[in-house]
């Protein structure tokens, strides 16, 4: 948790371009279409993917094995890489002016070999990390080496290639799948799903989104669920790490939501949700089949929610830059180790980020509006799940939480 005796780092509160990180969601969407039997997957990944956009190739040495790899019996778990870009091109406001696309959000998914335990990896837009040499495939401009540049220029750099080969270097993983992930699919998810239902500790104002939300329960779709994820002035302390935790937020209430009320069981609303994330998504070679969905299916069905961790990679405040992150040496190591090893891991004795609180002792549990922000310390959270003896508890340092924890957004 962060020192109380100095102020926070405002990662992303410098004057600059807007931030529209809503892209997480998908990743929930992208999960909750493979968390169906088989049978139902491949008729509408079948569907899906004759109309999708072109894949795009990786450059890592096991992409061609891919094609043909059975995802589900990859030696040491299936990593798969889901990059949100922040383009424009294409999307419901195409007329605003960003220059550019980045990676504004990235999400390293590991699922397990034994098919017991998912790890969501989210890395911070604000991360100076070392980028390999790159060249752009649209506009065959080369980039060198970078010893220490910002996480999210990967994707200009070199595209989904650039940012796979960034987070391989970073974590020592081999990450033979990804997906790039437009955001006009968050409006579509949500509204399938009819919404999703938010805990709000303590009032959300954001004038840079649009977003008002008073303490309470909320039913958030469409344009509010985008405004939700975008917000990074309305959560926490205002940066980039508040509003991952606050995403988490949403992602476990969104993914419990599609486990336990029978969304999966109907075929329109299941077919919505495939379309919101598959019409939204560029595929790699490995990943753009439905033999390799059908087999993600497999290897996620019937897993529990307490067994899908949503964790933020281990950073550090950056000497010399105020507004970014450097990696957290030590605790970094010691998760890249879980994931190369397929180690199973828990978050019970972790916490809850910046912008986000065990919902037990918040007073957002109310449906009023009018609920009195809790007074409990943001930052503590109490797993509902115990850990199982194979499992080992991360640094208490690593922030996040599972699926299964019912935890509240904190306003700033």
């Amino acid at each position: 948790m962060p020192d109380a005796s100095r102020p926070f780092a405002r990662h992303g509160r410098l004057p600059r371009r807007r931030a529209w990180t809503t892209l997480l969601s998908i990743v929930a969407s992208t999960l909750a279409v493979v968390l169906v039997s088989g049978t139902s997957v491949a008729a509408i990944a079948g569907a899906q993917l004759a109309g999708a956009p072109t894949s795009v190739k990786l450059s890592t040495d096991d992409q061609s094995a891919a094609k043909t790899a059975d995802i589900t019996a990859i030696k040491g778990g299936a990593n798969i890489l889901l990059i949100g870009s922040d383009t424009r091109v294409g999307q419901f406001d195409a007329n605003e002016d960003v220059e550019g696309a980045r990676n504004d959000v990235t999400m390293l998914i590991h699922v397990s070999q034994d098919h017991t335990q998912l790890t969501a990896v989210s890395f911070p837009r604000d991360l100076m990390v070392p980028i390999p040499a790159c060249t752009n495939p649209e506009t065959g401009t080369s980039y060198p080496a970078a010893t220490s540049a910002q996480f999210n220029t990967a994707l200009g750099n070199g595209g989904v290639s650039c940012v796979v080969d960034t987070v391989e270097n970073l974590t020592g993983l081999s990450i033979p799948y990804a997906g790039l992930i437009t955001f006009d699919g968050v409006i579509e998810m949500s509204n399938a799903l009819g919404g999703v239902d938010v805990c709000v500790a303590k009032d959300i104002d954001d004038t840079y989104t649009g977003l008002h939300l008073t303490a309470g329960s909320h039913s958030l779709e469409g344009s509010d669920a985008l405004a939700f994820l975008r917000t990074r002035h309305g959560v926490g302390d205002g940066s980039d790490l508040a509003r991952i935790s606050s995403q988490q937020v949403f992602l476990s209430a969104l993914l419990r939501k599609v486990t336990s009320d029978g969304t999966l069981s109907n075929p329109i609303t299941l077919y919505k949700l495939a379309g919101a994330a598959l019409n939204n998504m560029v595929l790699s070679d490995g990943l753009n089949q439905p033999k390799t969905l059908v087999g993600l299916a497999s290897m996620l069905r019937g897993m529990s929610t307490s067994s899908m961790l949503f964790v933020q990679y281990p950073v550090a405040d950056d000497p010399d830059d105020s507004a970014r992150v450097i990696v957290d040496q030590t605790t970094a190591h010691t998760l890249n180790v879980a994931l190369q090893t397929d180690e199973k891991t828990t978050l019970s004795d972790s916490s809850t980020g910046r912008a986000s609180e065990d919902q037990s002792g918040s007073s957002g549990t109310a449906p009023s509006s009018a609920a009195t922000p809790s007074s409990e310390p943001t930052g503590t959270s109490t797993s509902t799940s115990a850990a199982s003896p194979s499992s080992t508890p991360l640094p208490s340092s690593i922030t996040g939480q599972s699926a299964a924890e019912e935890t509240c957004s904190v306003g700033n």
